[in-house]
C-alpha cells in the first residue's frame, strides 16, 4: 500500500513537471514562429493547465474506469473553485477587471449547463463526448478570434504578455515538447492504477476517487500557480486560468469518457456531483461579474467558497 501512495504521488509530480515543460515549450516555440502573446496565453498555456485531467481521463477511460474519469473532470471543477480560488482570495483578494473574463464566465455558465444535460440522463454516450470535443475545437477557435480583438488597455494582455517565455531557442523548445508528450501518458497511467489500487484498498468507488485524490492532485499545480500570480499582481490571469481550466475541464476532459468507454455512468453524478459543481460555478459567476466598474473576491467570498468544498468533502465520505 506505502508502494502504491509513492507511486501515485511521484507519478502526480512528474506529470505536473511533463505538462509544465510541455507548456513552456509550446509557447516558446508559437513565439518563435510569430504568434502573438495574447493567442499563446488563451489557447496554449490555457489548454495546458487541463493537460493533466485531459490524459488521466483518456487512460482512466482507456483502462476501463470512465466513473473515475467523469469525477476527474467534475472534481478538477469543484476543486478549482472551492480550494484553488478560495485559498488565493485568502492570501490575497482578486480584483477582478478584465473585460475578457467576463466574457468567458457566461461561457462556462452555458457550457457547464450543456454538460449537465448530457450527464442528466444517467449515461454519456458517444455522440454526446463528440459535441464535447467538437464544441472544445469550437472554444479553442474563438480564445483565438478573441486575442486578436482584445482591447490593448484589458489588464490581461499585459498579464499575459510576462508569462510568455522569451529568447528560448527553436530546438529546446520542441525538445521539451517531446519531454512533454512522454511523460504526461506514462505518469498518468501510473497514477491511474495507483489510484485503482488505492480506492479498492479503502473500499471506495472509481467515482469518490476521481473526485477526490486525482482530482486534488491535478489541481495542485493551479493552486501554486494562481498563488504566485496574484502575488505578482496578475489577478485577472489567475482568475482567468481557472475559468480556462474549468471550460476545458467540461469539454476535453469530460468528452474522453464519452468517446473511449460510451455508457452508464455512476448515478451519484447527476444526484449529487453536478449539482455541486454548477452550485460553485454560479457563486464563482456571481463574485466576479460586475457590470460596472471593477469587482472584488475577497477573504469573505474564499472563505465561504472553502466552506462549500469542506462540506462537500465530508458529504463525500461521511
Amino acid at each position: 500500500m506505502l508502494l502504491q501512495v509513492l507511486i501515485f504521488v511521484t507519478g502526480l509530480c512528474v506529470l505536473s513537471w511533463g505538462a509544465d515543460r510541455f507548456v513552456y515549450g509550446a509557447s516558446a516555440l508559437a513565439k518563435n514562429i510569430g504568434i502573438s502573446p495574447m493567442m499563446i496565453g488563451l489557447t496554449i498555456v490555457a489548454m495546458g493547465s487541463s493537460a493533466p485531467e485531459i490524459v488521466v481521463s483518456a487512460i482512466a477511460s482507456v483502462n476501463g474506469a470512465p466513473d473515475t474519469a467523469v469525477g476527474n473532470a467534475l472534481g478538477s471543477n469543484i476543486t478549482n473553485i472551492g480550494l484553488v480560488l478560495a485559498i488565493t482570495a485568502l492570501v490575497k483578494p482578486l480584483v477582478v477587471s478584465s473585460t475578457t473574463l467576463k466574457r468567458e464566465m457566461p461561457a462556462l455558465i452555458v457550457i457547464t449547463l450543456i454538460a449537465m444535460a448530457f450527464l442528466f440522463n444517467g449515461r454519456l454516450a458517444h455522440i454526446e463526448g463528440l459535441i464535447l470535443f467538437g464544441l472544445f475545437i469550437f472554444v479553442l477557435a474563438g480564445m483565438a478570434w478573441l486575442s486578436l480583438h482584445v482591447e490593448k488597455s484589458d489588464p490581461l494582455m499585459a498579464e499575459t504578455v510576462d508569462e510568455i517565455p522569451s529568447d528560448e531557442n527553436t530546438g529546446k523548445a520542441v525538445l521539451w515538447i517531446g519531454v512533454g508528450l512522454v511523460l504526461l501518458p506514462l505518469s498518468a497511467h501510473f497514477i491511474v492504477d495507483s489510484a485503482v489500487y488505492i480506492a479498492k484498498y479503502f473500499g471506495l468507488s472509481d467515482l469518490v476517487i476521481g473526485l477526490t485524490i486525482i482530482a486534488l492532485g491535478t489541481s495542485l499545480p493551479e493552486l501554486a500557480a494562481s498563488i504566485a500570480g496574484v502575488m505578482k499582481g496578475e489577478d485577472d490571469l489567475a482568475l482567468g486560468n481557472i475559468i480556462g481550466s474549468n471550460i476545458f475541464n467540461l469539454l476535453a476532459v469530460l468528452s474522453m469518457p464519452g468517446l473511449i468507454a460510451p455508457g452508464l455512468i455512476d448515478p451519484d453524478v447527476y444526484n449529487r456531483d453536478m449539482y455541486v459543481m454548477f452550485g460553485l460555478t454560479a457563486l464563482l459567476f456571481f463574485f466576479s461579474f460586475s457590470i460596472i466598474g471593477k469587482k472584488q473576491i475577497g477573504r469573505l467570498e474564499g472563505s465561504l467558497l472553502l466552506v462549500c468544498f469542506l462540506g462537500y468533502q465530508f458529504w463525500l465520505f461521511g
